[in-house]
């Protein structure tokens, strides 16, 4: 089990007590708390915690799942919601949020821990799967920089693709850049000339 740091974000300080209680006696630290939506982003931006446990109704212009949207597109970490009621279309705005787990109150420690820690074991998946993703797209972009460049100096200097390969490779090396930058130099110089 790990020990994360949470936010939780609830109009009711009560059940906000409550809910410490639960995660501090398994090890995981309360970093904020707040009772509207503004506060929550606030706090977030500014503590970075591992996790937000949010009611979806809150006082003031933002709600509960306003906020996990957020959290979601700004990559800022995973969220558990709450509601007092299962009223008609929560699960599909809850599911739009991109929020990890919602439960209707009373939350009993038994389903919030696991539920806490499933949501921060997906989470770290998913985050490492979009880097992942991030690098294979970075290489498949450097591959056809790469290709088009060689090509351009084939062309234009009569080079076999090996010798235009290990001309760009020995620029990459003598300026100290990426082999991506001595290609994209080329193309560019090649699109100037045209």
């Amino acid at each position: 089990m790990g020990e994360f740091r949470v936010i939780l974000i609830d109009a009711d300080s009560v059940w906000r007590k409550n809910v410490k209680a639960m995660l501090t006696k398994s090890g995981h630290w309360v970093v904020g708390e707040a009772g509207d939506g503004l506060s929550a982003i606030k706090l977030v931006r500014g503590r970075q915690p591992d996790l937000l446990i949010i009611d979806t109704s809150l006082p003031g212009g933002m709600d509960g799942l306003q906020v996990a949207k957020i959290m979601h597109e700004d990559k800022l970490a995973p969220v558990i919601a709450t509601s007092a009621t299962g009223r008609h279309g929560i699960l599909e705005r809850a599911k739009e949020a991109r929020v990890s787990a919602l439960f209707i109150k009373p939350v009993e420690e038994t389903i919030l821990l696991p539920a806490v820690e499933l949501a921060m074991a997906n989470y770290q998946e998913i985050t490492a799967l979009e880097k992942k993703i991030k690098e294979l797209q970075e290489t498949l972009e450097t591959r056809k920089a790469v290709e088009r460049a060689k090509g351009i100096l084939m062309e234009t200097q009569g080079l076999t693709e090996a010798e235009a390969f290990k001309r760009m490779q020995r620029q990459s090396m003598n300026k100290r850049v990426s082999i991506r930058l001595v290609a994209e130099a080329v193309i560019m110089a090649h699109t100037l000339n045209k």
